[in-house]
């Protein structure tokens, strides 16, 4: 069902009803949909500590790896993850 916007306002009580019953209404203006009213549904609310004990942090999470650093820096190395094999091949 799509309403334009100047019935919608004067009648917004009927078309809300319209949705309490499951209908989708569209507003539209000029003829072309612009809103659609639907039903509201409430989402849970977020709950502090729910994933207490869920999630772990290795001790070294913040110490990045020499090879990782060099990338970053454009110092290539041999034992780096990082290197490029076919840069080697061009030697």
């Amino acid at each position: 069902m799509i309403v334009n916007m100047h019935d919608a306002k004067s009648s917004l009580s009927r078309l809300i009803r319209k949705v309490e019953d499951g209908e989708e209404v569209l507003i539209g203006r000029n003829g072309k949909p612009v809103a659609r009213l639907v039903p509201y549904v409430a989402r849970p609310g977020r709950r502090p500590g729910r994933l207490a004990g869920k999630i772990t942090v290795e001790p070294d999470f913040d110490q990045t790896p020499p090879e990782v650093i060099r990338a970053f820096q454009g110092s290539a190395s041999n034992d780096s993850a990082f290197d490029d094999p076919a840069a080697d091949d061009q030697g």
